[in-house]
């Protein structure tokens, strides 16, 4: 069975083709710069060890769907000898508000109904529907299925989830905490909880997923309590160009200040703050580490407030789970920033938690799962790389074999109990 994962944003079309039953990545690949000029598909043929680059025009994500169907099935990194050999395809959405509590076969009601939610997700959920119509278009005769991002924090209770403002608001308009990356999470969790060898519904972890966007989940026996991001990816840790969390105050001071309107402080605290405005100039941790080396201040002040806020977090979702069995560090940055985990894990010697500084500075995503912690941690950490495409085929193949139920039963990732 062969399962194709789709991520489609406004002008991108990310792919992964999977087998599952050989359990790994045929292959993969993007299309990007879709109707906006200088388009280009890059695909990769991982078991052929093949890989190149096209530039064309492509105008709209059906033009991008061919492209991928050729990429697939012609030149020398064919892996298909036709897209019949697909048996599905998975979709990420990133906002399933209230309605979508796991993942859903699309049928044209489906569709519908994130229509109907995509104001909560106005740079997503669009681009998300166009990609599942295109592909909807081209594979008529197979399955589709929507993953939502905000799916596995839909455990969180009512004081978690709800906001201190007017409850209409709640009501009427649906403003809430939603949180994201939720597949990301998930995975990692489930990953983590077989490491531990344990049953997820055993395991309290506090996931930390530290890339451009970052958010930390508190995951009380296997589901989600409490996560970091809110109404929308801005609230939280500080990222790569979002604030993350400031006084709800300073927007509307600095508009009065600066006498502009909110559609340009949207933008502000989206694309222009973060580790972009206390540097003035980068957003990639690695540049922001170099330059702090150099003694570049603000880098270094950067680097501190980034690490002081997720260890806030830390602490906080500590006391909400009452009890920690492992911290996971994941995405781009948790992955392959000693430094990062390092500064945000020092000083935790109340949760019993002791990080081995060596192990830690010389692990990076390309070593896989890698437990950090020393042995006389209580509290284990880990580095585990994402696999969100992964957690797509599973859901897909759940689906598929009406095994699905929900996010604590899975039947191959998460039984692994070695390091992957």
């Amino acid at each position: 069975m062969k399962i194709l994962a789709l991520n489609c944003g406004s002008s991108s079309l990310k792919y992964q083709l999977f087998d599952w039953e050989a359990k790994q990545v045929v292959a993969q690949g993007i299309v990007e710069r879709i109707g906006i000029g200088d388009s280009f598909i890059k695909h990769e043929a991982v078991q052929l060890g093949k890989s190149g680059t096209i530039k064309y025009a492509i105008d709209n994500h059906e033009v991008a769907m061919q492209w991928v169907i050729n990429a697939l099935t012609t030149g020398g990194g064919a892996v298909l000898s036709s897209m019949a050999e697909i048996s599905a395809v998975g979709h990420r959405v990133v906002h399933g508000g209230e309605k979508f509590k796991k993942s859903v076969l699309i049928t044209d009601d489906i569709v519908n109904h994130i229509a109907e939610i995509s104001h909560l997700a106005p740079l997503h959920n669009p681009a998300n529907l166009v990609g599942i119509r295109a592909a909807r278009a081209s594979f008529p005769e197979v399955p589709h299925v929507a993953i939502f991002d905000t799916a596995f924090h839909q455990t969180m209770p009512a004081c978690a989830y709800m906001y201190p403002v007017p409850y209409e608001w709640y009501k009427d308009q649906s403003v809430r905490r939603y949180g994201f990356h939720g597949t990301s999470h998930l995975y990692v969790s489930k990953r983590a909880a077989a490491l531990l060898g344990k049953d997820a519904k055993e395991c309290n972890i506090i996931t930390l997923h530290i890339g451009n966007g970052v958010s930390c989940c508190a995951i009380k026996n296997g589901v989600s309590i409490d996560t970091s991001m809110g109404f929308t990816p801005l609230e939280g840790a500080i990222m790569g160009t979002r604030c993350g969390d400031i006084d709800p105050a300073i927007p509307m001071f600095m508009m009065r200040q600066l006498d502009v309107g909110p559609k340009y402080m949207d933008s502000l605290l989206n694309k222009k703050s973060g580790i972009l405005g206390v540097t003035g100039k980068y957003t990639d941790r690695r540049d922001v580490e170099i330059a702090a080396g150099e003694g570049d201040a603000r880098c270094k002040l950067a680097i501190e407030i980034e690490a002081y806020r997720l260890r806030k977090y830390l602490g906080s979702y500590a006391a909400a789970l009452g009890r920690v069995d492992a911290v996971v560090f994941t995405a781009g940055v948790g992955e392959n920033s000693g430094l990062i985990r390092q500064k945000t894990a020092e000083a935790l010697e109340c949760l019993s938690l002791e990080l081995d500084t060596e192990k830690n500075m010389n692990t990076r995503s390309k070593n896989g799962e890698t437990e950090i912690s020393t042995p006389n941690s209580k509290v284990k950490v880990f580095m585990i790389p994402t696999n969100e495409e992964l957690v797509f085929v599973e859901d897909v193949v759940g689906i598929l074999k009406g095994t699905y139920t929900d996010h604590l039963e899975y039947p191959y990732t998460f039984k692994n109990k070695e390091l992957m």
